[in-house]
């Protein structure tokens, strides 16, 4: 049965499931799987520590006590949240879990009064882009420069006054 945890992304079981997020996207970034030192790096570099409190909330997905992936919210202001680190694992991909979890992540970003949920994604993550497509979300113009940002998306939680 699918269950949500939200989950302060600095635990054991949080930073386990980051690292298999971060495997996935840099093995195929580099089209080679990822070593050990770009994922601490990347972690490093990429913290997911303000996922929790007043900043964000992070968000397990678990089959018992299986972790099957992690999405998480970044709140920016302006009632916008960030949609990040939406991560299935490849054993529960194709079983709905992508779009429930995005679903949970949208219902704290609402409580948290959010309106607006956007995201950045990479051209290759066509999965990941195909997944927010169905979840609601849309093309927009670029609201970052980020390095690895291909593609631009939101979706408004709470229809525009």
């Amino acid at each position: 049965m699918l269950t949500f945890v939200h989950a302060d992304p600095t635990t054991e079981a949080a930073r386990l499931i980051l690292r298999r997020y971060y495997d996935d996207i840099i093995g195929r970034y580099h089209g080679r799987p990822a070593t050990a030192a770009e994922i601490e790096e990347t972690l490093a570099d990429e913290p997911s520590d303000d996922l929790q409190g007043g900043t964000g909330a992070f968000v397990l997905a678990l089959d018992a006590d299986h972790v099957l992936g992690c999405a998480g919210v970044r709140y920016v202001g302006d009632e916008i949240g960030e949609l990040t680190r939406v991560f299935i694992t490849a054993e529960a991909r194709g079983r709905g879990v992508g779009a429930a979890l995005i679903g949970e992540v949208e219902r704290l970003a609402e409580q948290h009064g959010v309106r607006r949920m956007r995201l950045e994604v990479r051209g290759d993550l066509v999965e990941a882009q195909r997944l927010y497509r169905r979840s609601g979300y849309r093309e927009v113009p670029a609201f970052s420069d980020g390095p690895y940002a291909d593609h631009w998306m939101a979706k408004d939680l709470v229809a525009p006054a």
